[in-house]
C-alpha cells in the first residue's frame, strides 16, 4: 500500500499500472485520453509506451505481449472510434483466454448520453467481450478499479477487463493511495475439485484400455507443462492437442500423436471414436474440434478437467467434472494413477499416422512438382532453426499448415488467433511478442490476406526497431475461403482473388530488409538469411495458388469421416 498524496486522476492511473508492475503499454492517444498521456510523459523512463498505428493493432500487440510473456498486457485509446477499434482484440482476448487491461477515455461526465463529439457507449458494446468492465466518472475510483481490473484480468480464467475514465476524472486531484485487490465473495478464480471426482477419474484412467488425452490452452494458462508430461508419462496415454494448446508438450514427445480439428491429424480424430475413455484438460469441445456432436465420443467415458463451471457439460457432456486448476488437478492424480503403458493402442495412432505421412505430409514438406508450398517453408524453418521460435501465426490456409508442421521445443511458444480467427491478428501480436520476448526469435507466418488487414503495423516496426522475422505466403487468394468454395460452392470463387501490391516495394519503404522467393532453389538460402539476421526481415514466398489443406473434416461432418484427399 502506498502513502496518501494528492494527485490527477490521469496521474493516478499510471501511478496504479506501475504498482501493478506495468512496464509496457499499446496503446494510439487522443482528445479523451490526452491527460492519461500527458502523466505518461514524465515516466517514460520506467513505463514505455509503444505508439501503435491503429487501436486494433495495438490491442493485438498487448494479446502478443500478454500470451508470450504471461503477463497482463495494457492498451491505451481515446474516446469513440479510439474506443471502437479496440472491439475485434478485446472479444479475441475473450474467447482465447488472454489477460489484457484495456483504459480508454471518454467524454466529460456532464456530456454522457448528449451525443457529444466522439462519445460512444463503450461499455455497452464492450460488456459481452470482457471479463468485467467499469466506467470511471470520479478520480477517487480509479486505484481501486485499475487494481481489480489487474486481479481480475489475470486470476482463474484469464481475459480482457475494460476501464472507461471520464475526461473530468482524469483532471481531478484527490488524495491517491493504491491498495491492490484481494477478491471478493461472489467470486471464486477457482473452484476445488473434490476428492470423490478425484478417486473416480483414477479409477477410470486405471481401467481404461484405450484412454486418449484432449489438451488445451489450459494446460499453459495453469503452467502445468511439467505435470502434464509427468501425468502422461506415468499413464501411457496418447495425447492430441487444439490449436491453443500447442507448445505445451514438446512436438517429438513419443506420446504426442498430433493436432485435433477440422484440419488437424487423421490418427487423433479418427480414433476419437473408438478410444473408451476421453480425457479433456484445459480445452473447452469447441467445434471445430468435436464435428458433429451427435456422433462425438459416444462410446467413451469423459473426464473433463476445466476451470470454468460454464465449461462443464456445455458441449460434451462429462461422466467425471474435475473443475479447477489444471496443475493442481493433475499434480493430485499423478500419484492415484498406476504407471501404464498402452502399446498396442498406441500403435494404431501410428498406423494411421504413416497413412497421413504418405497421402499427404509427404506431397506438402517434400514436394515433386515445380511448386512451391506452405508446408515446405515451414519444414525449411525447422530445419535450419532450433525449433524454440516462438510462431505466431494469422488466420487461414497458412494458420493451418504452421499449426501441423511447425516444430516446437519451447512451451509458450505458439500464438494465434483460435476461437474468434481474426484476420489482421498476426502482425501486431508478432510485434507484442518480440517486445515481451526479446530473447526469443519471433517469426510472424501471415497470407497475403491479413497482412494487409494491419500492414500499417510495418510502422511501428519501423519506429521502435522491433526485429520480428515476417514470412508472408502469397497465393494471391483469401486461401481457407477459396478452398471452401472449390469443396463446397462448385469452384464458384466469388470476391478471393487478391490483386495485391508490390510488397517488397512497401516493406523496403519501412525500412524493413526484403526478399520474394518463387523458386525452390532460392528457399534455403533465403530462411538461413532471415534467420540469421539480426533486425527485423521480410520474406515473401510465391505458393501454390489453389493448394488445399488435408486433412479436412467437412462441416457438419463425424470427426471419423475426416478426409485425406
Amino acid at each position: 500500500m502506498t502513502s496518501k498524496k494528492e494527485t490527477t486522476g490521469a496521474n493516478a492511473v499510471i501511478q496504479s499500472l506501475l504498482a501493478e508492475g506495468t512496464d509496457l503499454v499499446f496503446g494510439y492517444p487522443g482528445g479523451a485520453i490526452m491527460p492519461i498521456y500527458d502523466a505518461l510523459y514524465d515516466v517514460e523512463d520506467r513505463l514505455t509506451h509503444i505508439l501503435a498505428r491503429h487501436e486494433q493493432g495495438a490491442i493485438h500487440a498487448a494479446q502478443g505481449y500478454a500470451r508470450a510473456t504471461g503477463n497482463v498486457g495494457v492498451c491505451f485509446a481515446t474516446s469513440g472510434p479510439g474506443a471502437t477499434n479496440l472491439i475485434t482484440g478485446i472479444a479475441d482476448a475473450q474467447i482465447d483466454s488472454t489477460p489484457l487491461v484495456c483504459i480508454t477515455g471518454q467524454v466529460g461526465s456532464k456530456l454522457l448520453g448528449t451525443d457529444a463529439f466522439q462519445e460512444t457507449d463503450v461499455i455497452g458494446i464492450s460488456m459481452p467481450v470482457t471479463k468485467w468492465n467499469f466506467q470511471v466518472t470520479k478520480a477517487s475510483e480509479i486505484p481501486s478499479a485499475i487494481a481489480k481490473a489487474f486481479y481480475l484480468a489475470r486470476s482463474g480464467k484469464p481475459g480482457p477487463v475494460l476501464i472507461d475514465i471520464t475526461k473530468d476524472a482524469q483532471f481531478e486531484k484527490f488524495e491517491f493511495h493504491y491498495k491492490p485487490f484481494e477478491g471478493m465473495r461472489s467470486y471464486i478464480p477457482t473452484p476445488t475439485c473434490e476428492a470423490n471426482y478425484l478417486n473416480e477419474a483414477a479409477s477410470l484412467i486405471n481401467k481404461a484400455k484405450k484412454p486418449f488425452i484432449l489438451f488445451g490452452q489450459g494446460v499453459l494458462l495453469s503452467g502445468a507443462q511439467m505435470a502434464f508430461k509427468t501425468f502422461i508419462e506415468k499413464t501411457g496415454i496418447p495425447s492430441a492437442w487444439t490449436i491453443m494448446g500447442l507448445s505445451s508438450l514438446d512436438s517429438d514427445h513419443y506420446l504426442n500423436v498430433g493436432m485435433l480439428g477440422m484440419h488437424g491429424n487423421y490418427a487423433p480424430n479418427k480414433l476419437t471414436n473408438e478410444c473408451d475413455l476421453l480425457i479433456a484438460i484445459g480445452m473447452r469441445f469447441d467445434d471445430r474440434v468435436t464435428g458433429n456432436l451427435d456422433s462425438y465420443a459416444k462410446q467413451a467415458k469423459v473426464i473433463h478437467i476445466e476451470i470454468d463451471p460454464a465449461e462443464i457439460d456445455k458441449n460434451v457432456k462429462a461422466d467425471v467434472p474435475l473443475l479447477g486448476d489444471a496443475r493442481e488437478i493433475l499434480e493430485a492424480l499423478i500419484p492415484i494413477v498406476d504407471k501404464r503403458s498402452h502399446d498396442n493402442w498406441l500403435s494404431e495412432f501410428r498406423k494411421l499416422e504413416q497413412e497421413e505421412i504418405a497421402q499427404v505430409i509427404q506431397g506438402e514438406l517434400h514436394p515433386t512438382g515445380d511448386i512451391l508450398t506452405m508446408g515446405e517453408v515451414i519444414h525449411q524453418i525447422n530445419e535450419l532453426s532450433d525449433q524454440k521460435n516462438i510462431f505466431v501465426t494469422d488466420v487461414g490456409q497458412h494458420q493451418m499448415i504452421t499449426c501441423r508442421y511447425a516444430k516446437f521445443k519451447a512451451t509458450n511458444s505458439s500464438i494465434t488467433s483460435g476461437g474468434l480467427g481474426t484476420m489482421g491478428f498476426c502482425l501486431p501480436a508478432a510485434i507484442g511478442a518480440k517486445m515481451g520476448r526479446e530473447d526469443a526469435q519471433v517469426i510472424a507466418v501471415i497470407g497475403d490476406g491479413g497482412f494487409q488487414m494491419t500492414i500499417q503495423e510495418l510502422g511501428t516496426i519501423f519506429q521502435y526497431k522491433t526485429a520480428v522475422k515476417i514470412v508472408v505466403l502469397n497465393n494471391d487468394f483469401l486461401g481457407m475461403v477459396r478452398q471452401w468454395q472449390e469443396l463446397f460452392f462448385d469452384k464458384r470463387y466469388a470476391s478471393t482473388t487478391m490483386v495485391n501490391p508490390d510488397f517488397q516495394t512497401i516493406v523496403r519503404g519501412y525500412g524493413i530488409k526484403a526478399k520474394m522467393v518463387d523458386q525452390r532453389c532460392d528457399l534455403k538460402l533465403a530462411v538461413q538469411e532471415m534467420l540469421e539476421y539480426k533486425s527485423s526481415y521480410f520474406l515473401e514466398v510465391k505458393v501454390g495458388k489453389e493448394n488445399n489443406v488435408f486433412p479436412m473434416v467437412a462441416t457438419g461432418a463425424s470427426v471419423a469421416e475426416i478426409r485425406l484427399s
